[in-house]
Order: structure tokens, then sequence, then C-alpha cells
């Protein structure tokens, strides 16, 4: 596998078939937990497991296109660019995902 920056790598995860369509696993990571979505239109997007507004378990929540609605109140976390939707202000980090061969890799930066 190639690199991820100079001191990164992509780290398999598990199997796009894991995860089913609108749902969610949890990535315990040396960063912390990372929430690993697919979405019906079988999109993968990876982000820190926190909501910005009160640090609910995001992987717990309602996925609706390429957004996740947070369990705990409500707001909504686009998971394209990882800004919450207006009103709401704020963000989580996004994790590079790729899919190769109906796996699922992140990119981990030391």
């Amino acid at each position: 596998m190639d690199s991820v920056g100079i001191e990164g790598r992509w780290v398999e995860v598990g199997a796009m078939d894991d995860i089913p369509r609108q749902g969610a696993r949890v990535v315990a990571t040396p960063r912390g937990d990372v929430a690993v979505f697919r979405t019906l239109d079988d999109a993968v997007f990876a982000v820190d497991d926190r909501c910005p507004h009160k640090g609910g378990p995001l992987s717990q929540g309602t996925v609706h296109g390429h957004a996740v609605t947070c369990p705990l109140h409500n707001w909504v976390i686009d998971l394209e660019t990882g800004e919450a939707c207006a009103p709401d202000e704020g963000c989580v980090t996004r994790i590079p995902v790729r899919v190769q061969d109906g796996r699922i890799l992140l990119a981990m930066v030391a």
C-alpha cells in the first residue's frame, strides 16, 4: 500500500459489506474512536466519533444522504465536509478513507 504523508499509512479496517447501508461502525485507533459511515449510495466517510456540540457518539446517529444526525441533540453533520449544518456551528475531524477491492482503508498519520 502507498504511504500517506511523511509518517502515515493506509490501514485496513474491514470490509465494506460489514457496514450496512445508512449505517456506521466504530474503529478504535491510537488517536481515538473513528466512526466509519456507509451511505445509501455506497459512499464511505470517516470522522472522529464525537459530535462537536456535546461529544455525542456520531456512530450511533441516523445516516441520511451524506450526513449524520447526532443522537444526543440532533445536530446534523455533513460527512463530506465535517461541518455542522446551519444554524449550528462546529466541525469534526475527517479521516481520509478509500475503498479498495471491497475493503475499507483509513489514512493513519503518526
